[in-house]
């Protein structure tokens, strides 16, 4: 197994959080685990004039970094943004989204549209995406890290949108006897009968060459009775 399987291997749902429908993972315990697997490895936050980000009036400020390891580099970039994954910028802006209250809503004789506690609701809201402070560019920095880090393998399933990392191609398990490559079995009652299984219940041997002695009275021990 290659060092990039060796991390994206790793189940790190234990160690993220999510928000607004986005998971985190923690940058400590992401560095940790890459630690173990490259102890060479080193990252750098990208500085511009002095300070760890950069920025532009229209489009907000973006930081940056670089993770080396074994003498490869990958570098990552992400948006400083707010808990409503809004992009920051040095002022407050306000912005338009959809009131989800609003199809609960029924309309009243007054030609407005309120909710069942008497609520006023409107089809849209005016939010506000307040200004980037450096705690927020330092939360920025350290989720590039560990995006960073998924580069080499740890938690990019994360950014696939998976649950769970790809589990590794078994090896396939094949008959002693004719080495032919054994495979599942449908049984009569819906079970799935694994290679374990049918060597299990076959005598140490596939299920053809089971039958081939069982008819053939060929040379090994055919068990009574297998269940398939």
């Amino acid at each position: 197994m290659s060092k990039f399987e060796q991390l994206y291997a790793l189940d790190v749902n234990a160690k993220t959080e999510e928000k607004n429908g986005l998971k985190y993972l923690s940058w400590a315990w992401a560095w940790a685990e890459m630690k173990k697997v490259y102890p060479d490895a080193t990252y750098e936050v990208v500085k511009f004039d002095g300070l760890p980000y950069a920025y532009d009036p229209n489009t907000g400020y973006m930081v940056y970094t670089k993770v080396t390891a074994e003498g490869i580099t990958h570098e990552m970039w992400l948006p400083v943004m707010d808990g409503a994954n809004k992009a920051m910028n040095a002022k407050p802006y306000q912005y338009t989204v959809y009131n989800k209250n609003f199809k609960y809503a029924n309309k009243a004789e007054d030609g407005k549209y309120y909710d069942k506690y008497g609520n006023e609701q409107t089809e849209f809201v005016i939010k506000t995406c307040e200004a980037a402070s450096m705690f927020d560019v330092n939360k920025a920095i350290m989720r590039c890290l560990t995006k960073n880090l998924a580069m080499f393998g740890l938690g990019l399933y994360i950014y696939a949108g998976e649950d769970l990392p790809e589990q590794p191609e078994p090896e396939p398990v094949k008959c002693p006897k004719c080495g032919k490559e054994i495979k599942p079995i449908k049984r009569k009652n819906g079970s799935i009968s694994t290679p374990a299984d049918i060597l299990k219940g076959c005598g140490g041997v596939c299920y053809d060459c089971y039958q081939a002695a069982k008819n053939g009275g060929d040379m090994f021990t055919v068990p009574t009775d297998t269940g398939v």
